[in-house]
Parts: structure tokens; sequence; C-alpha cells
């Protein structure tokens, strides 16, 4: 017999002990009573336990997959871990530039005051350690005083440009200034100051020039979170004019502009902006007015 017809007698061989039926039979232990019984072989035996196998494997797959009980096991994470550590971050990122816009505005304000104003200013806190005396102050009006008091009311008593509002009875000859148009466009937000909104927003195209209404000194040029690039203007007759949400800012601070002059390029810049506009405040005598009152755009 060669050796190819042994091997297949031996494969013959065990397939048939794979067929070879059995029976399982369960009895009663004290009667003996057969209670279930099965017909088997080595072969379904096999298939069985290796599907049931594979059944096990799947559903174990798809738990560390795709439920939260993978947290249970060594070695696995929590699944909602990559997007907390996701938002921490973005929240960190946020944090970073609000703390550098802060920054900015701080060193703008150091500008603005200057050295010598910080100065007095850390230095102006009241001397409680000792107790003076006001008693033998007396409330004399000088005749200097009365006559400059006179000189005074003198001055504006004529004045054609008095107003009842409060804002111009303060300042009677704000009508009688001429102001600039600062640039061109359509008003799409009119002065509201109980909604704190005490100016007006002009929409216009980008890159457009925007003007100084009036001669005056650059006393802020720079950068704040709500309202980006922001330039503001102190003119004479008490008088400043705010310009918000420049895209670029071209005077700094103590340089002094004529009426019409440019000073900054329109934009969008800071969180309150949602398109290229200006937004324009007037405040003269540190009151809001309304800019359409006094500028035909």
């Amino acid at each position: 017999m060669s050796v190819k017809e042994e091997g297949q007698k031996v494969w013959q061989l065990l397939l048939n002990r794979l067929r070879d039926k059995y029976r399982l039979v369960i009895l009663n232990e004290e009667t003996f009573e057969e209670k279930l019984s099965f017909k088997l072989n080595r072969l379904n035996v096999f298939v069985v336990l290796g599907l049931l196998s594979m059944l096990l494997v799947f559903i174990t797959s798809y738990i560390i997959a795709f439920t939260p009980l993978r947290e249970y096991i060594p070695g696995y994470t929590d699944v909602a871990m990559q997007r907390r550590i996701y938002e921490l971050q973005m929240r960190s990122d946020s944090i970073e530039r609000a703390l550098h816009s802060n920054e900015l505005y701080l060193q703008n304000l150091r500008l603005v005051l200057g050295t010598d104003s910080m100065a007095i200013l850390k230095n102006a806190t009241p001397d409680t350690s000792s107790k003076k005396s006001y008693t033998d102050i007396f409330d004399k009006r000088s005749p200097e005083d009365s006559l400059l008091r006179i000189d005074y009311e003198n001055q504006s008593k004529y004045n054609l440009f008095y107003s009842d509002s409060p804002s111009e009875k303060s300042s009677p000859a704000a009508r009688s200034y001429t102001f600039f148009c600062p640039v061109k466009g359509v008003v799409t937000s009119k002065f509201n100051p109980l909604l704190k909104h005490f100016g007006i927003d002009i929409a216009a195209n980008s890159n457009e020039p925007i003007k100084a209404v009036q001669e005056g000194t650059v006393v802020f040029s720079g950068w704040t979170v709500e309202t980006g690039n922001v330039i503001a203007i102190s003119h004479p007759g008490n008088i400043v004019s705010v310009y918000k949400h420049n895209s670029v800012l071209l005077k700094k601070e103590g340089s002094v502009v004529r009426a019409g002059e440019t000073i900054a390029i329109i934009g969008e810049s800071g969180e309150l902006s949602t398109g290229p506009h200006l937004h324009l405040e007037l405040w003269i005598n540190g009151n809001p007015v309304n800019p359409a009152d006094y500028i035909v755009f």
C-alpha cells in the first residue's frame, strides 16, 4: 500500500469518527427516568462550539468598541475624555486671547495717561493718619470771584444757539460748529442711549477711509476686545468724537489732525461687529449726543 493510500485511509477514519453518532441522555438520579436526550456527533459539537466562540468574540468586541463599559477594562480611557480635552483647550485659548487683549488695553491706557499721571493716581490715597480741623475756614465770596462770575455770565448771555437739551446747555455753541462727514454710507443703527448705544452705525464699502469730523488731538488709538480698533479725538469746545470697529488706525496718541483728514480705514474688528461699518460717537461736555443732529450722512 502506498503512502498516499495510507493517508487517505487515515483521513477517512478520522472523518468517520467525527460522523459517529452518540446519544446524550439526561436521567433522573433516583428513578433513572429519561428526561432529555440528544443525538450528537463530534462534528456537530465542534461546529456549535466554534459558532458560540465566534459569537462571544463578536459581542465582546462590540462592547469594547461602542459602549461605555470599556472604561472598566484596564488600558481604556473615558469615552468623552477627548471631547473634554478639546473643550478645555478651546477655553484656555479664549482666555489667553482675552488676557492678551486686556494687556494691550492697559498698555494703551498707560500711554494715554502717561507715567506722571499713573504715579499721581498711585499716590493719590487719602491720609487718614492725622485729623485736620476745618473750623477756621470761612465760606466767604471774594470780590474777584464775583467779578469772574459776572464776566462769565455776560459771555453766554446773548448766545443765539442756546438750546433746552441738557447736553447743549453746558455747551451753547455746539451747533455753531461745522462737522465733516467721516464716511459716506447708510445708517443701519440709530442713536439709542436707553440700549447703551451711544452712537450710530454707518455701513460702507470695505477699505473706505474714515475722516476726522473736526480738527483736534488724538487722545486714544488702540485695540479693545468688543469694539476692535478704536480712535478718539478731542476737539475744541469740550467735544470728543469716537470711531470704532476700524481695520487700520492711521494716527497715534498725541497726533494733531485737521478737519476732514483721514485717520483710519473702515473695518469689522471687535466682537460686537457684524460687518464692515463705522460706529461713530459724539460726546459734548461728557454727555453723548446724536451725531445725526450735527452731521448729514
